[in-house]
């Protein structure tokens, strides 16, 4: 609990040793990965006909519809440490547990009142070109890729060695193979069917995983006869903590500070996540862009009311109903410790005991599939950085033609897979638990403050975005590495140098005041021309005139 964000969870499930199952396939899970691997390349070659220009690939010619486009987003957003950690926190913690998904579904009205409607109308590809609409070219490129890039990178390490360790354990498969599936998949899903694969890919996964939890947790009720209250009393009657388990303990508690820190990039790092953004430039409207919101809280909301069942339920059939759970402890001593592969695996025993080997094989197929369809979208994300970004924007200065631009991207989302399959393998035995948390701290702390205030504020300019975002990027990230995560668990120092793993309280505030700074004393003539233009962004980010123009300048 103590770790940044919900990625200790993801990452612990995968360092404890396996459950009883290791090394031997199971033959449910492996049927049904293959019907889904089938079913996603008939999607990629029916997406990679209709995948002709950079609109296409990059964002599926904003053809999705808002229902569509929020079952992705869900699909995009719910991930495995969603399901299998949230509900190995509540089994362990109780109501501390669900304290880390109103965090996640926090970031969702933010995303709706600030950013979704005006990123639709101002942008073409990715929220760079929002940042780029007034302010100048290059700096806001290259501060926005950099910050994008970080964040990928770092959610790809944490998903590859994540989906290579549960492959191993349901599966039988060596890691190194595991790793190398998952990316050349992944390669397969971009390359040729873009946004468009990507997108059902992610409508598929949401589909399922929204099936297999509401089967699980309606399950756990039909065991209690359908009675809730009847569930939690049991629950508080066998866990060790008693009725503390309702009421918010040491994830609070302990260190404040922490707490609301990351609360803070819980809630504000989702409007910078650069793979969520670009979501919503592949529908045709800004209202669209709203009710991709509406649907994709509706449904993540609905999840995590899941996870909620899901956990109090393992509690309280594991210790009283033992007949669900024979051989899945090592021992009754301590139902927190001794379930075998760990407490993270308690949503999988769950489902081998209430549901049998086809409902653990649907959920393990699930699962991956839900890896599968977050890894796609960073890639898509890279790829975007890198082709649109970096190379038509700031190398080729907006002289690059289409057909360039989109060979550029392809050739990224190569170069992306193979160095996430390379970085899967070498990080294979380190505890990369601080990199999804370190990945919100950077949107948090790079890409939201400059994304709000430049088109919100009219006073921002190019030197205090630049020189914000950048100090916002560098602090957190150092914050991350001096603190405890990763000073002391990976450096192997005594102590570490931040009294705390979370730099939201500091990193955020820094960047908004660095920003508001060094633009408002920025006396320059462009600064004036930009203050200028923010009449026009504003006409265009409320009402959407003149979108079909090209955004760069």
């Amino acid at each position: 609990m103590k770790k940044f964000l919900l990625s200790t969870a993801l990452l612990s499930m995968f360092a404890q040793p396996a459950f009883a199952a290791t090394g031997q396939a199971n033959t449910s899970a492996i049927v049904m990965f293959l019907v889904f691997i089938a079913g996603t390349m008939v999607i990629t070659w029916w997406a990679a006909r209709k995948t002709q220009t950079t609109s296409d690939f990059y964002t599926a010619g904003g053809g999705i519809s808002g229902f569509q486009n929020g079952l992705a987003i869900a699909g995009d957003y719910i991930s495995a440490a969603s399901f299998l950690g949230i509900a190995g926190m509540v089994y362990v913690s109780g109501f501390d547990g669900i304290i880390y998904a109103i965090g996640f579904l926090f970031g969702w009205p933010v995303v709706m009142f600030l950013v979704a409607e005006r990123l639709r109308n101002l942008g073409r590809f990715n929220f760079a070109d929002v940042t780029a609409f007034r302010l100048e070219q290059t700096p806001m490129r290259v501060l926005a890729a950099s910050a994008s890039l970080l964040i990928i990178a770092l959610y790809l390490i944490a998903q590859m060695v994540g989906a290579g360790k549960l492959i191993v354990l349901l599966f039988g498969i060596e890691y190194n193979y595991a790793v190398v599936i998952i990316g050349t998949l992944m390669m397969i899903y971009v390359f040729f069917g873009g946004m468009t694969a990507t997108t059902w890919v992610q409508i598929i996964k949401a589909v399922l995983m929204l099936a297999g939890g509401t089967l699980l947790a309606g399950l756990v009720l039909m065991a209690f006869n359908w009675n809730p209250d009847t569930m939690l009393a049991e629950a508080v009657k066998v866990h060790p903590s008693g009725s503390e388990l309702m009421a918010p303990g040491a994830a609070v508690s302990s260190n404040p500070l922490n707490a609301l820190s990351l609360g803070l990039a819980l809630a504000f790092g989702t409007a910078g996540l650069p793979h969520i953004l670009m979501r919503f430039f592949t529908v045709s409207s800004a209202q669209d862009a709203r009710k991709s919101v509406i649907w994709a809280s509706s449904f993540i909301g609905y999840f995590y009311l899941l996870t909620f069942i899901i956990g109090f339920g393992a509690i309280a059939l594991l210790v009283r109903h033992p007949e669900y759970f024979n051989g899945l402890m090592a021992d009754n001593s301590n139902m927190l410790t001794t379930l075998i592969g760990g407490t993270n695996m308690a949503a999988v025993h769950l489902a081998n005991a209430v549901g049998g080997s086809l409902l653990l094989g649907f959920l393990a197929a699930v699962t991956f599939a839900t890896i599968v369809a977050v890894v796609a979208g960073l890639a898509l994300a890279g790829a975007a950085a890198i082709a649109h970004d970096l190379y038509a924007n700031v190398i080729a200065r907006g002289r690059s033609t289409e057909k360039q631009e989109m060979r550029i991207s392809k050739i990224s989302t190569l170069v992306l897979g193979v160095l996430a399959v390379l970085l899967g393998i070498v990080f294979e035995q380190q505890n990369v638990a601080f990199m999804v948390g370190l990945a919100f701290a950077i949107a948090a702390s790079a890409n939201f403050p400059v994304l709000v205030l430049s088109i919100s504020w009219r006073g921002c300019t190019t030197r205090g975005a630049t020189i914000g975002g950048f100090l916002g990027l560098a602090f957190a990230t150092l914050w991350v590495v001096l603190s405890s995560t990763v000073w002391v668990d990976v450096f192997g120092n005594a102590e570490a140098i931040t009294p705390f793993p979370n730099p939201g309280i500091f990193s955020i505030p820094l960047a908004f005041f660095t920003i508001w700074f060094f633009s408002v004393t920025d006396k320059s003539a462009r600064a004036d021309k930009e203050r200028d233009a923010f009449t026009a962004l504003t006409v265009r980010s409320q009402t959407g005139i003149g979108r079909s123009g090209a955004q760069d300048h």
